[in-house]
C-alpha cells in the first residue's frame, strides 16, 4: 500500500482512466461488431462516419495506437465496399 497522500491520489486516478479508457473501447469494439452486421450500404456508409470518429478519438487519446485505428478504418472501408 502505498504511504504517501500523492501516491494514495495518484492510484485513484489512474483507476478511473483505466476504467474511462476501458468504458471508450468497449463501445468502440461493440460499434465495429454492430457495423460488421450491418446489410445495407447506405446504412453501413452512415455507421461508418461514426465508428471511424470513435476509432480516431480512441487513437487521440492513446487508448489504442494510431496505427491499429488506421488498420481498423482500413479493413471496416474495405467491408463498408463490398456492401450493396
Amino acid at each position: 500500500m502505498a504511504n504517501h497522500k500523492s501516491a494514495i491520489k495518484r492510484i485513484r486516478s489512474n483507476d478511473a482512466k483505466a476504467e474511462r479508457n476501458h468504458y471508450h473501447a468497449k463501445s468502440t469494439r461493440t460499434a465495429i461488431k454492430k457495423l460488421r452486421n450491418v446489410a445495407t450500404k447506405p446504412e453501413g456508409e452512415e455507421m461508418f462516419k461514426t465508428v471511424s470518429s470513435m476509432l480516431d478519438k480512441l487513437a487521440k487519446k492513446n487508448i489504442i495506437h494510431k496505427k491499429n485505428a488506421s488498420n481498423k478504418k482500413s479493413s471496416l472501408a474495405k467491408f463498408v465496399a463490398t456492401l450493396k
